[in-house]
């Protein structure tokens, strides 16, 4: 188990004492370097969108950044942007495909907006190899249901590659938030391969119950358990079954947001281990269930 003292030094330890190859993050975000500074001083400062804000622990250059994740023994994650307005999204996915192809273990990932064009892009990120796909809600502020995005859905259904989606009202609320509208999404195409990102967290209860009831549907554990998340948004020991159960079907996947977190990337999983449901519970949430969707 992860000691107290939450060093990054000690996870690759960790991660072979359970036996895995390394770890797969499906949460990972690197973005343009201008739209990066933007993106953390929100998250330094605070804001209609984050509420008071936090310290980011790994606001390094690119290469410090690169270089943890393999110290750490992350061997898979994407380079995860999003769009929060039109005539964005197809540019960052020229730029997050450059990135994946010129770094080594990134997953080749995109995203899209409600706009004229939409599928057409999307379809060329799919040409150009995408993997793995990103939409944030409550960023975005545009609702799931846009008749612009219903073919776009489709596709990716069609596809089977997983879409990390902001869904849930964390930091603050804000979008078309909730379980509501990306559950009529899943309803007109259930076999969407969404991946609630943190857990749902705050709304856990419904964003579990789509996860249980979608075959495709998982949740990932960005933030989750940690000291952070527990003193405002815990976890409800209620669903400590459903998510041991789920862990073990396939439908919980590791997360961690770095590098805009206010803890070590050790946290995180010392999060994870300390909830003690099992080392084949978390083998499946930080290898095999990842592993079997990218």
């Amino acid at each position: 188990m992860l000691t107290e003292s939450d060093s990054d030094a000690l996870v690759p330890e960790w991660w072979r004492s359970l036996g895995l190859p390394g770890l797969i993050d499906l949460h990972v975000h690197f973005l343009p370097e201008r739209m990066e500074r933007r993106v953390w001083h929100h998250f330094e400062h605070g804001g209609p969108l984050m509420g008071g804000g936090w310290k980011i622990e790994y606001q390094w250059p690119v290469e410090a950044r690169v270089a943890r994740l393999r110290e750490l023994g992350v061997r898979s994650f994407p380079a995860l942007a999003y769009a929060h307005k039109p005539d964005m999204a197809a540019d960052l996915n020229d730029w997050t495909l450059a990135f994946a192809r010129r770094t080594p273990g990134c997953l080749p990932s995109a995203t899209f907006y409600p706009e004229p064009g939409a599928i057409g892009y999307v379809r060329r990120a799919l040409a150009d190899g995408a993997r793995i796909f990103k939409v944030h809600l409550q960023v975005g502020a545009f609702d799931p249901r846009h008749a612009e995005l219903d073919e776009i859905w489709g596709l990716l259904a069609e596809s089977g590659l997983p879409v990390i989606v902001h869904a849930s009202s964390v930091p603050v609320p804000g979008g078309h938030v909730g379980p509501g509208p990306i559950g009529e999404v899943l309803r007109r195409h259930p076999r969407l391969r969404v991946v609630i990102a943190h857990l749902g967290m705050p709304e856990y209860d419904p964003f579990f119950d789509l996860a249980a009831r979608y075959e495709r549907v998982a949740l990932d554990t960005t933030m989750t358990f940690t000291d952070f998340a527990e003193r405002g948004m815990p976890f409800p020991a209620r669903l400590r079954p459903a998510l041991l159960d789920l862990g073990l079907a396939g439908k919980v996947v590791l997360g961690s947001d770095f590098p805009t977190i206010p803890h070590s990337y050790a946290h995180q999983l010392r999060a994870l281990d300390r909830l003690d449901l099992g080392d084949d519970w978390v083998r499946a949430v930080c290898w095999h269930n990842a592993s079997a969707m990218v």
